[in-house]
């Protein structure tokens, strides 16, 4: 099953949690951050503007991003985590 989003949304390919700290300390599942480093499977066509114009994406599949940590919605799909989010909050193309 594919997941095509609409508009200027891009779906995010979830990273895992650090289940351990620089220093050695176990986290358990309650004290882990949620990743904002995640990887572009799929992209919308883009977001029509004011004058009707398609204002293309920004951001391509296969892209590493950063995003806003409390952004966008979390979706399970047959045993994989993804991260629906907007354009407007990926804050970083990680190169």
């Amino acid at each position: 099953m594919n997941i095509k989003p609409l508009g200027d949304r891009v779906v995010l390919k979830a990273a895992k949690a650090e289940e351990t700290t620089k220093s050695g300390i176990i986290l358990t599942s309650n004290s882990q951050e949620k990743p904002v480093y995640s990887e572009v499977v799929a992209v919308g066509p883009g977001k029509v503007d004011e004058d009707g114009k398609l204002v293309p994406m920004n951001i391509e599949v296969g892209q590493k991003v950063i995003y806003s940590r409390y952004a966008g919605t979390d979706v399970k799909l047959e045993d994989e985590e993804y991260t629906i989010v907007r354009q407007d909050d990926v804050l970083a193309v990680v190169e």
